[in-house]
C-alpha cells in the first residue's frame, strides 16, 4: 500500500505543476489584451476650443468736425435741393432765430463758407459731405425781397452746379434737421448764414 501510494503521488505532482502553468499562461494573456486595449483608446476630441477674441471692427467714434469734413452725414436730416436729385435752385428769405436770411424752397437755411472766394468753391468733396452744395440743374428762381441778377452758379468740387447769391457759393447744413434750424451758425468761425443783401450774419 505504501509503494502504491508514493506512485499515485508521483503521477499527480507533473499534472498539478502543468494546470499552474496554463493558469499562469491564461492570467498573462488576458492580462496582455487588456494592456493592448488601453492602449487603442483614442482620446475624446477637445470641444472647449470657442473663439472668445474680442470684436476689433467696431469703428472708432468721431467728433463734430463739421468744419473740416471729415465726420459722417447725420442720417436724420434730407434736403430736396442737395445732391444729384436736385431741380432748379429757388432762394427765398425766412424769419429765424437769427432775423431774416436766405432759405431754400424747403425752408432749409443757407449758408456761406468764410474761405471762399467769389464765385469760387473751396469746399472739397469731403467737406461737402458735411455742407451740401446748393445744387441748381436749371435756372434758378427766386422769392419776394431777391433779385434774380444777384444769382448765378459755379462747379463745386463734386462737379455739381451749385447756386451762388452775390457771387457766394452757397451750402446747406447736414446737422440741420428741419427748416429754420440754424446749428451750423458760425461752425469753425467759417460758416455763416446770408442776409438779403448777400452778407454774412455774424
Amino acid at each position: 500500500m505504501s509503494h502504491s501510494r508514493t506512485r499515485s503521488l508521483s503521477f499527480l505532482l507533473p499534472l498539478a505543476a502543468l494546470s499552474i502553468t496554463l493558469v499562469a499562461c491564461g492570467d498573462d494573456s488576458t492580462s496582455s489584451n487588456d494592456s493592448s486595449a488601453v492602449t487603442t483608446v483614442a482620446a475624446p476630441a477637445d470641444t472647449a476650443a470657442a473663439d472668445t477674441t474680442p470684436d476689433d471692427t467696431t469703428p472708432d467714434e468721431t467728433t463734430d468736425d463739421y468744419y473740416t469734413g471729415d465726420d459722417p452725414v447725420p442720417t436724420d436730416t434730407a434736403s430736396s435741393d442737395t445732391g444729384a436729385a436736385a431741380g432748379s435752385a429757388t432762394l427765398q428769405l425766412a424769419e429765424t432765430s437769427l432775423g431774416t436770411i436766405l432759405v431754400d424752397s424747403e425752408g432749409n437755411t443757407l449758408y456761406l463758407f468764410g474761405n471762399d472766394t467769389p464765385n469760387t468753391p473751396t469746399c472739397d468733396t469731403g467737406c461737402l459731405g458735411n455742407w451740401p452744395a446748393l445744387v441748381s440743374d436749371g435756372a434758378a428762381t427766386v422769392g419776394e425781397g431777391l433779385q434774380l441778377e444777384d444769382v448765378g452758379t459755379v462747379t463745386a468740387a463734386d462737379g455739381s452746379t451749385q447756386a451762388t447769391f452775390y457771387g457766394h457759393p452757397l451750402y446747406l447744413f447736414a446737422g440741420d434737421a428741419a427748416p429754420g434750424d440754424v446749428s451750423g451758425q458760425g461752425i469753425g468761425g467759417a460758416w455763416f448764414v446770408v442776409d438779403a443783401e448777400g452778407n454774412a450774419i455774424k
